[in-house]
């Protein structure tokens, strides 16, 4: 039985080896280990972000699942049912989450307007901004 599941990956496999295409199984002939070897993957896209290399998103049916933990699972068979690229996605996804937290500091406004419009062209701003108000913090102990 196979266990659908989240992957994310970058140009090539943490390993180095190239990423499969769409449909093509990856085996893994070692006895595998969460954490040490075999092909990981998570259940829930949150959790598989956390180990994310890239951002391309890929949805992956794991055939012999090993072990589990929490938050991943290790297998001997792992296939990208198919693939997005997540940039645009995953970065209107980090810009809502701060957004959620924005009430709890003193947000500035430069980033206030870049997290709410995504616009590009006041990311720099953004950044500057952000950094100096972290650095007034960090000199009142905050």
């Amino acid at each position: 039985m196979s266990v659908a599941a989240w992957h994310f990956v970058g140009d090539a496999l943490r390993d180095g080896r190239p990423v499969p295409p769409d449909g093509e199984s990856l085996v893994h002939d070692d006895e595998p280990a969460v954490c040490v070897s075999g092909l990981h993957a998570s259940e829930r896209i949150l959790d598989a972000l956390k180990y994310a290399p890239g951002d391309i998103i890929c949805r992956v049916a794991c055939e012999d699942v090993v072990a589990r933990q929490e938050d991943k699972l290790v297998c001997r068979s792992r296939t990208v049912e198919w693939r997005v690229d997540g940039e645009i996605v995953l970065r209107e996804f980090a810009r809502r989450v701060a957004l959620d937290v924005a009430h709890l500091w003193d947000i500035p406004d430069d980033v206030r307007s870049f997290l709410e419009t995504g616009n590009d062209n006041l990311r720099i701003a953004a950044r500057a901004a952000a950094r100096e108000a972290s650095r007034a913090a960090a000199g009142r102990g905050d």
